[in-house]
C-alpha cells in the first residue's frame, strides 16, 4: 500500500516529535458503499495518533448530504469519501464534492484555531 509505505518513512518525525500537536483531516475513496471507508479512517487515525497529531473529523458539517438516503454516496462523520466503483473510474458525485468542500472549510477553521 503506497500510503502505508509513506507513513513508514515518517519514523524520524515520530522519534523527534516533529508532528506532535499538528492537526489533520482525512478523506478516502473506496470501490463500494461497504468498501471499508470507516475502517480506512480508523486505521489512519491509529497511525497519526502515534505521532501525537490532532484529528479534526468532518462531523456533521453537511447534514443535507450526510443524511440524504435518496442517492448512494460516500462520506461519514469521519470524513468525506468517494465511491469510485469496482474499476475506480467513477468520479465524485456532486453530493460527495459538496461534503468534501464543507469538510475542508471545517478543517481549515479548526486548523487556524489550533495554530493560534
Amino acid at each position: 500500500c503506497s500510503v502505508q509505505a509513506f507513513i513508514d518513512t515518517t519514523g524520524g518525525l515520530w522519534s523527534s516529535g516533529g508532528l506532535a500537536g499538528k492537526p489533520y483531516s482525512l478523506f478516502t475513496s473506496t470501490a463500494t458503499q461497504n468498501g471499508g471507508q470507516e475502517t480506512t479512517f480508523i486505521s489512519a487515525v491509529n497511525n497519526f495518533t502515534h505521532h501525537g497529531m490532532i484529528f479534526v473529523p468532518a462531523g456533521t458539517v453537511c447534514p443535507e448530504v450526510q443524511f440524504d438516503l435518496d442517492e448512494v454516496h460516500g462520506g461519514s462523520p469521519w470524513g468525506p469519501a468517494c465511491l469510485a466503483g469496482p474499476t475506480g473510474a467513477r468520479q465524485p458525485s456532486e453530493k460527495e464534492l459538496k461534503l468534501t468542500t464543507a469538510a475542508g472549510a471545517n478543517s481549515a477553521k479548526w486548523f487556524k484555531k489550533i495554530a493560534a
